[in-house]
């Protein structure tokens, strides 16, 4: 890939246009679209390498991976912080024991809004069981 095709592909990437779109105006493979933006992404990010979450200067990695976060515990910190009220995948389920509704991220199978009501029911079970 040249440098005109590479201004080419910015060009019409900033109007607007799809990977799709961008390789068939330029008669190349979408993938080499794809992976021309995940390289320059790369590179852009190399010069904004400071913590996401406390703002450090962050040493370059030995690693091929950048580094976003100083430590763990910084990107504990920011995960909490971003992820609490951007989660997706919440299904809305009712509990079996108390019939209260509750969210459950990502997991369609649970049954029980807590530990609590998972103990009650199946000692509840268990003692109709015994009566019998």
């Amino acid at each position: 890939m040249n440098e005109s095709q590479k201004d080419k592909i910015l060009k019409l990437k900033s109007s607007g246009r799809s990977y799709k779109e961008i390789a068939s105006a330029l008669s190349i493979s979408e993938g080499t679209v794809k992976s021309f933006f995940s390289r320059k992404r790369l590179k852009s990010d190399e010069n904004n390498n400071v913590c996401k979450n406390c703002g450090v200067t962050l040493e370059k990695s030995s690693r091929s991976n950048v580094r976003k976060f100083c430590s763990n515990l910084c990107r504990y910190k920011w995960w909490r912080k971003n992820t609490e009220n951007n989660r997706k995948c919440v299904k809305i389920n009712v509990c079996k024991n108390c019939s209260k509704k509750f969210g459950s991220y990502d997991n369609k199978d649970r049954k029980y809004c807590s530990h609590e009501c998972y103990i009650a029911d199946r000692f509840k079970k268990q003692e109709r069981e015994i009566r019998l």
